[in-house]
């Protein structure tokens, strides 16, 4: 009994010390999401004003032709670029990730078309070496707090591919898998399509005549703005995707470590109980042996 009790106890305190650590994890995740979701807000008036700025070369040049707009003949590879994390303890995070870029995959060589895998994270790269699967290029350590260098070398090393031609080893497309952040407790995977870039023309709103448009002149050409222009464009989008992925996945981590904490207290409390129950009936016992020896000792005695 005694044995028992010294078990439970150092249960207890074992549940404790899990307890720390996971409250110590939310309240580090909750002040790290307020953080990447001020810097993902803060980035968006740059990614508006180098769409406007695209957007108004194309008005004013209709004719204007760029390889990142024009859809390829072969798209035979298709490069998919996977968003995850460098770190766990984010429950399905990563996992929704890899699911839904293993369905993309499954959905592109039921067309014909040949997936090509460019992972950023380390659980995602981990999960695909484990599993022996090649990947073109990968990108880690800054899944948490991204740096703009990354997401230029990510949006170059695309376009370098979307240039090249498929027999060359280039792609026709590229898709890519990350985590949206919706609010603090959901987060929502999604796939987009990042390559080739589409256009929208919106009609005016009816009694609305379309604005005049103001005379604009590019230096040197409006070929080369536009070619700046557009890389800057897949850049910035790959910046914005990073900044709401790191968003998502503390606000994940949150979540996780919040039902960890709540699960860990739960489980101290039933310890607790299962402790006191054992210490109950170690004193029942130790009370009966007592009075069974009073009593022997007194019938001895009569005797």
């Amino acid at each position: 009994m005694a044995g028992q009790l010294r078990a439970i106890r150092q249960k207890i305190k074992s549940v404790r010390s899990i307890a720390k650590i996971t409250r110590a994890q939310e309240l580090i995740a909750t002040s790290r999401v307020s953080k990447a979701r001020d810097r993902a807000h803060d980035a968006e008036p740059y990614a508006r004003e180098i769409t406007r700025a695209a957007s108004t070369l194309l008005t004013h040049h209709p004719h204007a032709d760029h390889a990142l707009l024009n859809r390829r003949p072969d798209t035979s590879r298709v490069a998919v670029l996977l968003v995850t994390g460098d770190r766990g303890f984010c429950g399905g995070y990563n996992h929704n990730v890899l699911r839904h870029a293993e369905a993309l995959a499954a959905l592109l060589r039921r067309q014909g078309k040949e997936p090509v895998f460019y992972v950023t994270g380390r659980k995602g790269i981990e999960w695909y070496r484990f599993r022996g699967r090649p990947t073109v290029r990968v990108w880690q350590g800054a899944s948490g707090a991204p740096v703009y260098d990354v997401a230029a070398e990510i949006g170059r090393t695309l376009a370098t591919a979307y240039d090249t031609p498929t027999a060359e080893g280039g792609v026709g497309e590229v898709h890519v898998v990350f985590t949206e952040f919706v609010s603090m407790l959901t987060q929502r995977t999604v796939v987009r399509r990042l390559l080739p870039i589409e256009v929208e023309e919106r009609e005016a709103p009816q009694g609305h005549e379309p604005p005049v448009r103001a005379p604009f002149a590019f230096e040197p050409s409006a070929g080369v703005v536009l070619d700046v222009l557009l890389h800057k464009y897949v850049d910035a989008r790959i910046w914005h995707i990073l900044l709401i992925s790191a968003a998502a996945e503390h606000a994940a981590r949150r979540t996780a470590m919040t039902a960890a904490t709540d699960n860990a207290r739960q489980l101290i409390g039933a310890l607790t109980r299962q402790a006191n129950e054992a210490r109950q009936a170690e004193i029942t016992t130790e009370l009966t042996e007592i009075v069974g020896g009073a009593a022997a000792l007194a019938a001895s005695n009569r005797d």
